[in-house]
Order: structure tokens, then sequence, then C-alpha cells
């Protein structure tokens, strides 16, 4: 016989029900552990008020798994309600540390940036080192202003942790080598992190747990982006605006089987808004993209990406002397026309070249989709005073064709 459903109790219900008076001998006889769970239901800031109430729900609030709920520290008040919460509610699993207020600020780390501890010397300092009581932590996000200055190890020693992001923090110094001591983090997300410094290698020590890595704005990240290659549960991997460097023409076929999303900085050979120093370079990183998004199934992996030629190329050259010419075209875009994909050059104005397919032409008879024909018109129509070319003309070819294009 199957069991019965539990009945779901109305708004109306739930809240007569917790407006009845409850025997006190009852509740007396609950579990230490009952209670616990029983307070694992609320936020913590209800279950801070719950405990005052005796000695027995003090104690059963010390062994509580508080839930996934966002309490941060923005304030002295939200400080001191941390603190206190560091031995009266110790399993807290979610914390978000901001600025402590204004005139205060959390105790100097080591090596502090002199000018900013001399600015802030009259500041009343908070001791940013009781979060390490809270050994249950799963979840940690610091953000924000000048609170810290220095670097503090403590921070980084959550066993348990699965989370961290960091972010807009000016004077807050530490490692990549210090996530060690988090050995089951699974999202890493750092923003805007001038004083983070480390190879980004040295993350293979996460290589089993890690999902998502995301460290954007921090110039003092480098190493080989292909150190991640291996890593088997990597989905998200966004490098932008850091020194990693590499190049897209080394991944393997075995290499980041399960990336859905990826950016890497102009410093990765192929990266996004990388300058090539040639034009002939432009094919070998095409196709090794493409067979890369081929091997991944997912035809928009790169779609918003483009490449540009340096000005420091020798093939570079400056434009007409009359503007109203098209520009040279020095920028690469993918091209995507439903079931073919391919590449193209053009200028910032819109002028394209012709394009270069990496994609077989579907059979006409038996795969031709249609719609795929009318988007593939529609592209070649945008193809005019760069039409038979599929690569930017010398500069002796463009300057031909501008003189033409002039007296036309």
């Amino acid at each position: 016989m199957p069991p019965k459903k539990k009945t779901k109790l109305t708004r109306p219900q739930a809240a007569a029900a917790a407006d009845e008076e409850v025997d006190p001998a009852v509740v007396e006889q609950l579990d230490d552990n009952v209670i616990a769970i029983i307070f694992g239901c609320f936020p913590p800031e209800d279950t801070m008020r719950m405990r005052c109430v005796c000695k027995k729900w003090r104690d059963a609030a010390k062994t509580t798994i508080v839930p996934m709920t966002d309490f941060g520290v923005n304030s002295v008040v939200n400080y001191r309600a941390m603190a206190t919460m560091t031995t009266a509610l110790p399993n807290l699993m979610q914390l978000s540390i901001g600025g402590p207020g204004l005139f205060h600020k959390y105790i100097d780390g080591e090596d502090p940036d002199e000018e900013l501890a001399a600015e802030t010397a009259t500041y009343t300092p908070l001791d940013i080192d009781v979060i390490s009581n809270f050994r249950k932590l799963r979840r940690l996000n610091i953000h924000g202003g000048y609170g810290l200055n220095g670097r503090y190890p403590t921070l980084f020693n959550f066993p348990l942790l699965e989370k961290l992001r960091i972010s807009l923090c000016c004077n807050f110094k530490w490692e990549l080598e210090m996530l060690s001591g988090f050995p089951l983090l699974r999202e890493l997300n750092v923003k805007y992190n001038r004083f983070l410094r480390g190879d980004i290698g040295s993350l293979n020590v996460l290589k089993h747990t890690l999902e998502k890595v995301k460290i954007f704005d921090c110039n003092n990240v480098k190493g080989d982006f292909m150190d991640l290659a291996d890593c088997p549960r990597l989905t998200v991997l966004n490098l932008d605006h850091t020194s990693v460097t590499g190049d897209v023409r080394d991944i393997g076929e075995n290499d980041f089987l399960h990336l859905e999303y990826i950016v890497l900085p102009k410093t990765v050979i192929g990266g996004w808004d990388y300058q090539f120093q040639l034009i002939s370079e432009v094919p070998s990183v095409m196709n090794a993209i493409y067979l890369w998004m081929r091997r991944n199934r997912d035809r928009e992996l790169f779609s918003d990406w483009r490449w540009y030629l340096s000005r420091d190329s020798p093939d570079w050259y400056d434009g007409y002397h009359d503007l109203n010419c098209p520009d040279h075209p020095f920028t690469v875009d993918l091209v995507q026309a439903r079931s073919r994909l391919g590449w193209q050059w053009r200028n910032e104005d819109g002028d394209f070249c012709e394009i270069n397919w990496l994609d077989p032409e579907p059979d006409r008879i038996c795969d031709a989709d249609t719609s795929s024909t009318r988007s593939l018109q529609s592209i070649q129509e945008e193809i005019g005073f760069y039409k038979g070319h599929y690569h930017p003309p010398t500069a002796e070819e463009y300057n031909r064709l501008c003189d033409e294009y002039s007296e036309d």
C-alpha cells in the first residue's frame, strides 16, 4: 500500500498553526539534535534570536547546520553579529564579507600597503580572522572597498569550501597557490584583484573538483592555459584580461573535454582580441578553433570572438587618402550560415572579404537547407568592395581598388 502524501498547509493554516501555544513540557522533551534540525529550517538571524530562550537551545544552536542563506557583513553591526556567530552558530555554510563601514577597517594583514595603512591608522580595527571558526563554510564571497589590506592566510583554510568569489578587493594580496587550502573547491570567481599573483598551472591541485574558473582583470596571473587542459570536470574557463599565454593550436582531441564556455586573453595566440603578426597565421588558428568547436558540438563556443591584424605586423598598411574609400579589412570574424561555419576578414565599417569556409559544402540534393541557403545569400550580398579577395589585399592591390572606387 503506497504511503499517504503529506497534507500541505495553506498560508492561513500555517499562520494559525504558528500562533498555537505549545506545551513547554513537550518542547523540553525534545532532544538537542531534534532542536538543531528544527533550527536548521530557519535563517541565521532567527536562530540567533531563538537561542536566547534557554541554555538547551543555545547548545542546540552550536550544532545547527545553518542553511545556505547569504548572510553578509557590510557594517559594524553585522560584523559584531558575525563575530558572535563564530561561537554561537559556528556551522554557518555561506558568508559574504564586504567593507566594515565608515572609519572602520579589518586589521592590516601581512605585507600591507604602507600608504593605505598610514591613511587608515586612526580607523577602528576589526579582526577578520574570526571567520576561521566557520569550519563548515561552503561558500565565501569577499568583495569591495579597502577593508582588507595585505595578506590573510587564515582566509584560505576552509576544507569544505566549494565556491569562492573575490571581487573589487584593491589591496587584498594573495596567490593562486593558496587555494590548495580548499580541497573541495568547485567554483572560483575572481574579478579586479590587482594583487592576485600566481601561475594558472597551480590550480592543478584542484583538477578533480574544479568546474568553473573565472579570473577577470587580474594582470599578475600568468602561465599557460593548457595546464588546465586535463581538468576532467571543467565546464567554464574565463581568463580575460590576465597575462596567461599559450596557443589554441596546441589543443588536442582529449583536452578540455567538457568545456561549455571559454574566454582566453589576447596574450594567448588565437585568444579573444588576439592580434596576428602575419596574415598567413590566421588559417591555422581558425582551423584549430573549428576542430575544437566540432569536437565539442558547440558552434556557439567562439561565436562572439574576434581577432585583428597587429599594427606592428609587416602586413599592415595605412588606409587610403580618400576618406570615402572603404578602410582596410584587418578584423577577423567567424561566420555561421546555419549548417556551415567559416571566417572572413572585414573592416570596422562592415566591408567584407570572401568567406573562408571550414565546413564542406553540403550536398545540393540531400543535405541542402533552404534556410541555410537564404542565410548564405544574405551574407554573400554583403561582399562588395573586396569581392574575390579571401584575405586582405596587399597595399598595392588595396590602393588600386581605391583608385578605381574613387574614379567611379
